[in-house]
């Protein structure tokens, strides 16, 4: 039994899994409205802003397509 087995439990590894998603999921959407305002308010596309999005959407679809495959 490794270290990190024997401190944290089932619950705890749950809860972090839990709150990391919705934390991802909330900052594309923030960053999604920041890209939204400074399209339709400043008219300016910001690039840097529509990289981060596509980057959280990647890395979250890229990790449960490989958790359905590992299961």
């Amino acid at each position: 039994m490794t270290f990190f087995a024997r401190v944290f439990d089932e619950r705890f590894l749950h809860h972090r899994l839990r709150s990391t998603s919705l934390a991802g999921i909330a900052g594309a959407c923030v960053a999604g409205g920041c890209f939204l305002w400074s399209y339709y308010v400043d008219h300016v596309l910001r690039w840097d802003l529509f990289a981060v999005i596509l980057t959280m959407v990647a890395v979250k679809w890229a990790l449960m397509a490989w958790s359905l495959t590992r299961e």
